[in-house]
């Protein structure tokens, strides 16, 4: 098996400009998926930002509760970084990310999911979010 057939990825958040306003990523569904990893990019934070990531929980894609220790900060100059936030059998069917920016201007490149430890495969990834995948065994040069 290969990475791509095992790991479902969901684009959840798109890039946002720079601002203090707090981003909540689309939720994901966990039915079917035993563990979750939000990677978080981001493109300039301005000195002084406070800013965080966290992951939050849902049993009806809702009401959202934050989940125990599943909080990162992200120091100001960060800058151009990942956060990765992975929540291995969270106890709510719907997961999502929250990016906190506050203070100063930070830059959101945007949020990707990746669900894995899943129940079937190979996954389908999500076609609104992924344009293409491609998968090749032993190519040769071109």
């Amino acid at each position: 098996m290969n990475l791509s057939s095992r790991v479902k990825r969901t684009r959840v958040a798109n890039a946002a400009a720079g601002a203090t306003t707090d981003i909540n990523s689309s939720s994901v569904d966990m039915q079917g998926f035993r563990a979750v990893e939000f990677v978080v990019a981001f493109g300039a934070i301005t000195a002084g930002a406070v800013t965080s990531c966290k992951l939050q929980g849902s049993s009806d894609d809702s009401t959202w509760s934050d989940l125990t220790g599943a909080t990162v900060t992200i120091a100001d100059d960060d800058d151009n970084k990942v956060a990765i936030l992975d929540c291995a059998k969270p106890r709510h069917r719907y997961i999502r990310c929250v990016v906190d920016r506050g203070t100063q201007n930070a830059v959101l490149d945007g949020i990707v999911a990746q669900q894995y430890m899943a129940q079937d495969e190979p996954v389908t990834h999500d076609a609104t979010t992924v344009a293409a995948t491609v998968l090749k065994h032993a190519p040769a040069a071109a």
